[in-house]
């Protein structure tokens, strides 16, 4: 039986694994789609506190909870970010990572990136830092639309 933990992008929240989990719990395998801190159903949890630290932590405290071992840890869109860095410190817990449609850094990655685009960057997070403002979450759809 493999064990999953599939953690969502930036403007989801678990509830967007909802039809993979149904596919992948008639295999019998076992599925945990945490939402992370201040995303999805969990919006109102957002502050400028709130950072990729505080998202590697949400996986991390998942695994230990759950006590998870010999994990495939999905990660989709920036949650590519998320999984390596919780990869990274659970080693001993993760039997691979799987990127889906997602960010895989790379030292060096940001530093290649021309000086108009990181100061595009680096503005849209000090705007955003100012107005407490975060993503809107996407809604899930019902089963008839």
């Amino acid at each position: 039986m493999t064990t999953f933990v599939m953690v969502h992008g930036a403007r989801h929240g678990g509830w967007c694994w909802r039809k993979v989990a149904q596919s992948l719990n008639v295999l019998g395998s076992d599925l945990y789609t945490p939402t992370l801190t201040g995303l999805g159903e969990r919006a109102h949890l957002a502050s400028p506190d709130i950072d990729l630290e505080t998202h590697i932590c949400d996986v991390l405290g998942l695994l230990e909870t759950e006590d998870l071992k010999d994990v495939v840890l999905v990660g989709h869109s920036y949650a590519g970010i998320v999984a390596s860095g919780a990869a990274d410190r659970a080693v001993g817990r993760i039997a691979r990572v799987v990127y889906l449609d997602a960010i895989v850094p790379r030292d060096g990655l940001y530093d290649c990136a021309s000086a108009q685009a990181r100061d595009y960057f680096e503005e849209q997070a000090r705007v955003g830092v100012r107005a407490g403002a975060s993503l809107p979450a996407r809604r899930p759809r019902n089963s008839s639309g």
